[in-house]
């Protein structure tokens, strides 16, 4: 099986990719973790990119979180089985932000690169409320799930995505 994630800032696709890796015993890749290097310092594109098509390249199953279009983003949607698109709403996702923050702070969560402690700022807030959902971004979202409408499910609140877990059982 081989499932990918995408969606907004803070609506839990880390959460639901280490999930889903439990459930089916399958390896699980955060991309926040390919592209963040200590300090909150970002990984070159290229090398990035290369950490994912390894990845990718030795797995046969996977969970992979993430939107990062320069990590192999065509290969993953081609390649999953499933694809995910959590679509919360922008409210949602800074609620969850920060309760992810108030739950983590001071240390580094296993979805993130190492020695990046987890923070919440101004300009945080503002891509969550803003710059992540450009009408670039929504329409990019919106063409995966046009595109993959056979293998793609939108979970769009906490009612299904829980719905969701439980079947997934």
């Amino acid at each position: 099986m081989k499932v990918a994630i995408i969606g907004y800032s803070g609506c839990g696709k880390s959460t639901l990719a280490g999930y889903l890796s439990e459930l089916y015993q399958i390896p699980v890749l955060y991309l926040d973790s390919v592209f963040w290097l200590p300090g909150w310092k970002g990984r070159k594109r290229e090398e990035s990119a290369d950490i994912v098509k390894n990845f990718l390249d030795t797995n046969v199953s996977w969970v992979i979180d993430g939107n990062y279009s320069y990590m192999e983003y065509e290969r993953r949607m081609e390649e999953a089985d499933r694809i995910i698109f959590l679509s919360f709403n922008r409210f949602s996702c800074l609620f969850r932000a920060f309760r992810r923050y108030f739950k983590y702070r001071g240390t580094t969560r296993e979805s993130m690169g190492e020695g990046c402690k987890e923070k919440m700022d101004m300009e945080f807030i503002w891509w969550i409320l803003h710059e992540g959902r450009t009408k670039e971004k929504k329409e990019k979202f919106e063409n995966i799930m046009r595109q993959y409408s056979e293998k793609s499910i939108v979970i769009k609140n906490q009612k299904q995505l829980t719905r969701f877990i439980k079947e997934s059982r």
